[in-house]
């Protein structure tokens, strides 16, 4: 008996004008199973997801049946769905909701109404097993982005359930930390047989370890099958998912053009490497390395300057920057990388003067940031995109969201309307009289950008930018900062997608323990790093010297074949 079966699942939103989100889903899943979904922002992964569960299960008209053990899930009580089924969302703060960890770990059995004695022994076990001991007694705010995802996972495991459902659990975090949550989910799923449904962007450290992959288009299941079948599907369907499966899988197929088997294909970064190895038996190939870039000019007159920032949040509080001296040049994209907690954020807030330093001073175009008055700091001169794009916003829809930040002349001027080039150039228009908390976190984020674009600033800071953009999106999003940038736009962007900074940015820094330590250009910047790297770079550096993208390894192995030939 499949643990879950869906038949012919179809879902509409009040607001959706009729169009249905998910159309016709047929999906069985096996106890035990690890099953990935993907598909572009907006079709319909977090939808299908929040059905498996009744109390998450959005407002709208539905038609089909969804059975759990063989039983319609709506005719199993709430604290069976609690206990049985642990949902993990893609924001860490929105699913906390007690002040302490330890008392996190125990909430979800004290509403189960677990007697004392289980609960401490299940907190004890979760705490120890997911390494949570040195903090078990933080209050959560304290907590990073990663520490509060894991306390999240810990606390629905408290519960043992049958299966784990996570929505982009990894959207928010650093790499590193991403790679280690995504690690300890597989570990569940082998160690205690609990069934994974995962949907992710980031497909790198999940598609090699799905038993099953499952691509969604338009509300439809268009693929169902194991990795490598599913990506060689994607490649001769000439899907544009396919720019979204994992880069070793990506180069194989960008060398090799012609019919290849399948089975041949590798999936992790170890497979990668074994696979150049082979192409190279003999060591170094005749090219090794790309032209290298030409070295950072000093800049001269910077469009933006922080010299010698300090700042804390409290008086009594250890300082979360130490003396930030960081320079962007106009018309440049400067990107900003480095793991949770270091302050990152915080250096966009006192950039717009939200966080005010105890020390050093923040210019904008040569004149201080605190020197603005009220109102003309953020007017055609300095906006900012938060990490959170629920924060900016206010309306019923995303029209009014819009309308809001352009005067009733301009939103009156049918010829020359700024909302509809922008609404264009963000791809929102199916968008515009949804309620904004009803679309998908990429959605969101488009959305969000639109909104500060329409105040047409002279400095763009962004805050994790790509965070729920699907790899197509991406692809719009850079072509929208390249044009930002021709019209002599600054770009600083917060990032922890290195992939995106090696392709886009000029020059990127990395932030640790509250200040900036290096500042190179991407080629420089990712080949000389181990760990906080792209896969490309990780798979190829022990053929290539400078490769790091998947364009790059597979222009350096095409030359070499030229070579040999």
């Amino acid at each position: 008996m499949a643990l879950f079966e869906i038949k012919n699942l179809s879902f509409a939103y009040p607001t959706g004008k009729g169009r249905n989100v998910l159309e016709n889903i047929d999906l069985q899943i096996e106890q035990g199973q690890y099953i990935t979904i993907c598909g572009k922002s907006g079709s319909g992964k977090t939808t299908l997801l929040r059905h498996l569960k009744s109390v998450l299960t959005p407002h709208g008209n539905r038609t089909g049946v969804i059975y759990f053990h063989g039983q319609p899930l709506e005719d199993i009580s709430l604290r069976e769905q609690s206990s049985r089924i642990g949902y993990v969302m893609q924001n860490p703060d929105s699913q906390i909701v007690t002040d302490k960890v330890w008392h996190e770990l125990a909430f979800g059995l004290e509403s189960l109404g677990e007697n004392q004695k289980t609960i401490r022994t299940r907190v004890a076990e979760m705490a120890s097993y997911f390494g949570i001991q040195g903090w078990f007694h933080k209050n959560v705010a304290e907590l990073s982005g990663g520490q509060k995802q894991l306390l999240n996972l810990a606390s629905i495991m408290a519960m043992q359930p049958d299966t784990l459902i996570l929505d982009e659990p990894t959207s928010q975090l650093d790499p590193i930390a991403a790679a280690d949550f995504l690690n300890t989910v597989r570990k569940i799923n082998l160690e205690l047989g609990t069934t994974i449904l995962i949907t992710e962007h980031r497909l790198e450290d999940i598609f090699h370890a799905s038993d099953r992959v499952v691509v969604m288009e338009q509300g439809r299941i268009v693929a169902d099958d194991t990795p490598k079948a599913t990506g060689a599907f994607l490649k001769e369907a000439g899907s544009e998912m396919f720019a979204a499966m994992p880069s070793p899988m990506q180069i194989f197929y960008g060398v090799n053009e012609e019919k290849v088997i399948p089975e041949d294909c590798p999936l992790t970064v170890r497979e990668g490497r074994n696979w150049l190895s082979k192409s190279f038996p003999d060591g170094k190939p005749v090219k090794s390395r790309l032209e290298e870039d030409t070295d950072l000019a000093e800049i001269a007159k910077p469009a933006l300057l922080m010299k010698e920032v300090w700042f804390r949040y409290e008086k009594d509080a250890p300082d979360v920057l130490k003396g930030v001296t960081f320079a962007a040049a106009e018309g440049e994209l400067s990107a900003i990388v480095g793991g949770n907690g270091t302050g990152k954020s915080t250096a966009l807030k006192t950039i717009c003067n939200i966080c005010r330093p105890y020390r050093g001073r923040v210019y904008l175009h040569g004149k201080r940031v605190d020197q603005y008055k009220r109102g003309e700091l953020f007017k055609h001169n300095l906006v900012m995109l938060p990490q959170d794009p629920q924060s900016l916003f206010v309306k019923k829809t995303v029209r009014e969201e819009l309308e809001e930040m352009v005067s009733a002349k301009a939103s009156s001027d049918d010829n020359a309307s700024p909302i509809d080039e922008i609404v264009d150039l963000c791809e929102i228009r199916p968008l515009l009289d949804s309620h904004p908390y009803d679309l998908s976190g990429g959605e969101q984020q488009r959305t969000a950008l639109a909104k500060v674009l329409l105040t047409d600033p002279k400095v763009l800071l962004l805050d994790e930018p790509t965070k729920g953009l699907d790899n197509f999106f991406k692809l719009k999003l850079a072509k929208i900062l390249r044009a930002l940038k021709e019209r002599g736009v600054t770009i600083i962007m917060v990032s922890h997608d290195v992939e995106f900074c090696a392709r886009y940015a000029d020059r990127v820094s990395m932030f640790f323990d509250g200040g900036i330590i290096t500042t190179n250009t991407p080629r420089r910047f990712f080949s000389q790093n181990s760990f906080y790297t792209t896969a490309a770079n990780r798979m190829s550096r022990h053929v290539f010297d400078n490769a790091i993208t998947n364009e790059d390894v597979i222009e350096l192995c095409l030359e070499n074949e030229n070579h040999e030939q």
